[in-house]
Protein backbone atom coordinates (compact mmCIF):
# COMPACT_ATOMS: atom_id res chain seq x y z
CA UNK A 1 0.00 0.00 0.00
CA UNK A 2 1.17 3.61 -0.64
CA UNK A 3 2.81 5.56 -3.37
CA UNK A 4 5.36 2.46 -4.87
CA UNK A 5 7.57 4.82 -7.38
CA UNK A 6 7.90 7.84 -9.69
CA UNK A 7 6.18 7.20 -13.11
CA UNK A 8 6.36 10.32 -15.44
CA UNK A 9 6.11 14.14 -15.74
CA UNK A 10 3.51 15.18 -18.47
CA UNK A 11 4.31 17.91 -20.67
CA UNK A 12 1.80 19.82 -23.44
CA UNK A 13 3.45 20.69 -26.53
CA UNK A 14 1.62 22.41 -29.65
CA UNK A 15 3.63 20.95 -32.30
CA UNK A 16 4.52 16.63 -31.61
CA UNK A 17 7.19 16.24 -34.34
CA UNK A 18 9.07 19.22 -33.69
CA UNK A 19 9.22 18.75 -29.63
CA UNK A 20 10.35 15.29 -30.53
CA UNK A 21 13.08 16.56 -32.31
CA UNK A 22 13.94 18.56 -30.07
CA UNK A 23 14.01 16.10 -26.89
CA UNK A 24 14.95 13.37 -29.07
CA UNK A 25 18.00 14.31 -31.21
CA UNK A 26 19.29 17.38 -28.84
CA UNK A 27 19.00 16.33 -25.23
CA UNK A 28 19.23 13.22 -25.90
CA UNK A 29 15.86 11.18 -24.63
CA UNK A 30 15.05 7.93 -26.74
CA UNK A 31 11.13 7.33 -27.33
CA UNK A 32 9.71 4.40 -25.30
CA UNK A 33 6.19 4.14 -26.43
CA UNK A 34 3.06 5.94 -27.72
CA UNK A 35 -0.43 6.27 -26.67
CA UNK A 36 -3.34 7.83 -28.48
CA UNK A 37 -6.13 9.10 -26.73
CA UNK A 38 -9.80 9.87 -27.33
CA UNK A 39 -12.87 10.27 -25.26
CA UNK A 40 -14.00 8.46 -22.13
CA UNK A 41 -12.37 7.78 -20.11
CA UNK A 42 -10.17 10.01 -20.73
CA UNK A 43 -12.54 12.95 -20.99
CA UNK A 44 -13.15 12.43 -17.27
CA UNK A 45 -9.67 11.70 -16.33
CA UNK A 46 -8.19 15.08 -17.79
CA UNK A 47 -11.58 17.44 -16.88
CA UNK A 48 -11.51 18.06 -21.43
CA UNK A 49 -14.52 17.13 -23.20
CA UNK A 50 -14.17 15.82 -26.46
CA UNK A 51 -10.37 15.42 -25.74
CA UNK A 52 -8.00 13.81 -28.50
CA UNK A 53 -4.32 13.44 -28.11
CA UNK A 54 -1.39 11.71 -28.64
CA UNK A 55 1.11 10.68 -25.81
CA UNK A 56 4.71 9.88 -26.42
CA UNK A 57 6.94 8.47 -23.37
CA UNK A 58 10.77 9.56 -23.81
CA UNK A 59 12.81 7.90 -21.37
CA UNK A 60 16.84 9.13 -20.57
CA UNK A 61 18.56 8.48 -17.20
CA UNK A 62 15.56 6.63 -15.65
CA UNK A 63 13.52 10.00 -16.17
CA UNK A 64 10.35 9.54 -18.16
CA UNK A 65 8.95 12.78 -19.90
CA UNK A 66 5.42 12.41 -21.34
CA UNK A 67 4.63 15.23 -23.99
CA UNK A 68 0.79 15.83 -24.49
CA UNK A 69 -0.13 17.01 -28.10
CA UNK A 70 -4.08 18.09 -28.12
CA UNK A 71 -5.59 17.50 -31.63
CA UNK A 72 -8.79 18.42 -29.62
CA UNK A 73 -9.06 20.93 -27.97
CA UNK A 74 -5.81 21.62 -29.22
CA UNK A 75 -3.34 23.14 -26.66
CA UNK A 76 -3.39 26.54 -24.63
CA UNK A 77 -1.01 29.26 -23.71
CA UNK A 78 1.58 31.06 -24.60
CA UNK A 79 4.93 30.12 -25.54
CA UNK A 80 6.23 32.59 -23.17
CA UNK A 81 8.69 31.10 -20.47
CA UNK A 82 7.11 31.46 -16.85
CA UNK A 83 8.82 33.01 -13.88
CA UNK A 84 10.89 30.78 -12.32
CA UNK A 85 9.29 32.27 -9.28
CA UNK A 86 5.68 30.96 -10.53
CA UNK A 87 4.08 28.12 -8.52
CA UNK A 88 4.43 24.73 -9.63
CA UNK A 89 6.84 23.31 -12.78
CA UNK A 90 10.13 25.09 -13.14
CA UNK A 91 12.15 23.43 -15.44
CA UNK A 92 14.46 20.37 -16.31
CA UNK A 93 18.16 20.97 -15.71
CA UNK A 94 20.89 19.22 -17.96
CA UNK A 95 24.75 18.79 -17.26
CA UNK A 96 26.23 19.31 -20.46
CA UNK A 97 29.79 18.94 -21.70
CA UNK A 98 30.98 21.73 -23.94
CA UNK A 99 27.83 24.30 -23.41
CA UNK A 100 28.11 26.34 -26.03
CA UNK A 101 27.92 23.58 -28.86
CA UNK A 102 24.84 21.85 -27.45
CA UNK A 103 22.97 25.45 -26.79
CA UNK A 104 23.77 25.99 -30.99
CA UNK A 105 22.78 22.47 -31.25
CA UNK A 106 19.25 23.49 -29.80
CA UNK A 107 18.68 26.72 -30.75
CA UNK A 108 19.08 24.79 -34.32
CA UNK A 109 16.14 22.39 -33.00
CA UNK A 110 13.97 24.99 -32.08
CA UNK A 111 15.05 26.22 -28.67
CA UNK A 112 16.03 29.68 -28.18
CA UNK A 113 18.47 30.86 -25.51
CA UNK A 114 18.23 33.00 -22.89
CA UNK A 115 21.43 35.32 -22.96
CA UNK A 116 20.71 37.35 -19.69
CA UNK A 117 20.61 34.08 -17.52
CA UNK A 118 23.82 33.18 -18.59
CA UNK A 119 26.35 32.66 -15.31
CA UNK A 120 30.21 31.68 -15.47
CA UNK A 121 31.51 30.79 -11.44
CA UNK A 122 35.11 30.59 -11.60
CA UNK A 123 35.62 29.50 -8.38
CA UNK A 124 33.48 25.89 -8.94
CA UNK A 125 35.26 25.86 -12.90
CA UNK A 126 30.76 26.27 -13.98
CA UNK A 127 28.45 27.43 -16.33
CA UNK A 128 25.07 27.67 -16.75
CA UNK A 129 21.93 29.00 -18.82
CA UNK A 130 18.83 28.94 -19.18
CA UNK A 131 17.17 28.61 -22.43
CA UNK A 132 13.66 27.39 -23.91
CA UNK A 133 11.98 24.34 -25.73
CA UNK A 134 9.93 25.28 -28.90
CA UNK A 135 6.88 25.71 -26.45
CA UNK A 136 8.23 27.83 -24.06
CA UNK A 137 9.82 25.32 -21.31
CA UNK A 138 12.42 26.41 -19.73
CA UNK A 139 15.78 24.21 -19.63
CA UNK A 140 18.68 24.41 -17.72
CA UNK A 141 22.70 23.87 -18.95
CA UNK A 142 24.83 23.04 -15.98
CA UNK A 143 28.62 22.64 -17.13
CA UNK A 144 31.04 21.96 -15.00
CA UNK A 145 34.79 21.32 -15.06
CA UNK A 146 34.75 18.46 -12.68
CA UNK A 147 32.88 15.55 -14.25
CA UNK A 148 32.09 13.65 -11.19
CA UNK A 149 30.86 16.39 -10.02
CA UNK A 150 27.13 16.01 -7.64
CA UNK A 151 24.20 16.29 -9.73
CA UNK A 152 22.83 19.58 -8.46
CA UNK A 153 22.96 22.85 -10.29
CA UNK A 154 25.07 25.84 -10.11
CA UNK A 155 23.35 27.45 -8.25
CA UNK A 156 22.24 24.90 -5.47
CA UNK A 157 25.89 23.57 -5.65
CA UNK A 158 27.12 26.71 -4.57
CA UNK A 159 24.72 27.48 -1.33
CA UNK A 160 25.03 23.24 -0.76
CA UNK A 161 21.64 22.65 -0.63
CA UNK A 162 19.29 20.62 -3.14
Amino acid sequence: MGVTRFSHLGLCVADLDRSLRFYREGLGFREASRLEVKGEPSDTLLEIDGVELDAVYLLRDGFCLELLAYRAPGALGSAAPRAMNAVGFTHLSFKVVGIDAVLAALTALGGRVLEATRVDNPVLGASAVFLVDPDGTRIELVEMADAASSAQGMATSSEGRD
